[in-house]
């Protein structure tokens, strides 16, 4: 079975009766229902959390093979302690990242990509390989714009 309501319209004073995505009731296809505009829903705190550029760097990672805390923290330039733990945690609450302890003094940890985790490294790849095929588009954009917002402050002064 496939369902799929219409956009809903909003209306206030600036903007009387416009149309807008986040007004959409949940999209049902086939036995999964979501709406992913929604915070409060499941499929938006997967998205949030996998779209979390924490994530997709350990995700990467795993993905070429297992790794213990320590390794991640020294090939993920920039990240805290704090926030790769952090980062580690959800991703195994979600069932992407297993964790494993040897008994060891002190206790080694090992992290690796699990199945259902493996399912999203090729799109968490293919994100990658868009941005390193992408970046000089990106920063003459990114150039574009500054020079934009540069000209126009110029002008309002």
């Amino acid at each position: 079975m496939e369902t799929i309501r219409k956009e809903g319209t909003f209306g206030d004073a600036d903007h009387p009766g416009e149309t807008t995505l986040t007004d959409r009731p949940p999209l049902l296809l086939g036995n999964r229902l979501g709406d992913s505009f929604n915070p409060s829903c499941p499929t938006r705190m997967v998205l949030d959390r996998i779209g979390d550029k924490w994530a997709v760097l350990v995700l990467i990672l795993l993905e070429a093979g297992p790794r213990r805390f320590n390794q991640l923290r020294r090939e993920i330039q920039g990240i805290s302690q704090k926030m790769l733990a952090q980062t580690l945690r959800s991703l195994e609450r979600d069932g992407l990242v297993s964790r494993r302890a040897f008994a060891t003094v002190p206790v080694t940890v090992e992290y690796a990509i699990t199945p259902l985790g493996r399912t999203l490294a090729e799109t968490v790849d293919a994100l990658r390989i868009w941005a390193e095929s992408h970046i000089g588009e990106v920063a003459a954009a990114q150039r574009a714009y500054d020079r934009r917002q540069e000209e126009e402050a110029a002008q309002a002064a």
